[in-house]
């Protein structure tokens, strides 16, 4: 089951006509959770603090601090094969397209209100998403949620699965400031979701903290690193916000 759902969220990932080849540093993918339990006001801040955190000055400085652009594509996703395109492929060489990706994203409109939370297929629809991207240095698969996996396959058989080879999952969890199960959901996003070599986790306290999380996931996500280095070297500090070493290394997640 976990193949033929690979095989479909393949193909659904592969529309429309993939980017050409093209040097960058980094593809990044942005994915947002659509499921049952975020609601539409804070559905509202989380794809606006997505677009005002791309468009923030320290965010754009790291966007341009290097020779070589990056290119970044977002997506939506909730419930089994419930995911959408918010922005595909597209390399951003200058402040309108960053312009434009921030506005494309902040207007975009939510396609599903109403399924659970099927982190193995969002997980594997990235995963598709990034193999059709273009050729860059480092790819990272940028995960934000408020819950936990109830639908479908777990992560863990997403990342034997898909296309995870090379690839960084970073995560950013979601939590009320009053919600009791927070540190239940940081360790299951620290164990089951972070993957690869220097994945992190940052956390937002509540949907009006979303745009801060952002931002300072973006600058870490973002800033250029040294090409033949090791894959965890960069200028960020190397605890993440949760208070949780960064994932050491590839192999099985978690």
């Amino acid at each position: 089951m976990v193949r033929a759902a690979a095989l479909a969220l393949t193909l659904a990932a592969g529309l429309p006509a993939p980017l050409a080849a093209a040097e960058c540093r980094l593809a990044l993918v942005l994915a947002l959770d659509v499921s049952s339990s975020v609601s539409a006001a804070e559905d509202a801040l989380q794809r606006g603090g997505l677009a005002a955190a791309l468009i923030a000055p320290e965010v754009e400085q790291a966007v341009f601090a290097a020779p070589l652009p990056v290119a970044i594509a977002a997506y939506e996703w909730s419930g089994r094969e419930k995911q959408t395109l918010l922005a595909d492929w597209r390399l951003i060489r200058s402040r309108a397209d960053l312009l434009e990706l921030a506005e494309t994203i902040g207007r975009s409109e939510r396609g599903q209100t109403e399924f659970p939370t099927a982190l193995g297929y969002a997980l594997g629809y990235g995963a598709s998403l990034l193999a059709r991207g273009p050729a860059c240095l480092y790819r990272t698969l940028d995960m934000a949620g408020d819950g936990e996996n109830n639908e479908g396959f777990p992560p863990a058989a997403a990342y034997a699965e898909f296309p995870f080879a090379d690839v960084t999952v970073n995560g950013l969890v979601v939590n009320a400031p009053d919600d009791g199960a927070e540190i239940d959901l940081i360790a299951y996003y620290r164990d089951t979701v972070l993957h690869g070599p220097g994945a992190f986790l940052e956390v937002a306290h509540g949907f009006e903290d979303y745009q801060r999380a952002m931002r300072r996931k973006l600058l870490r996500e973002l800033a250029p690193r040294v090409v033949g280095a090791a894959d965890t070297a960069d200028t960020a500090d190397p605890v993440d916000s949760a208070g949780a070493q960064p994932r050491p290394g590839p192999g099985a997640p978690g």
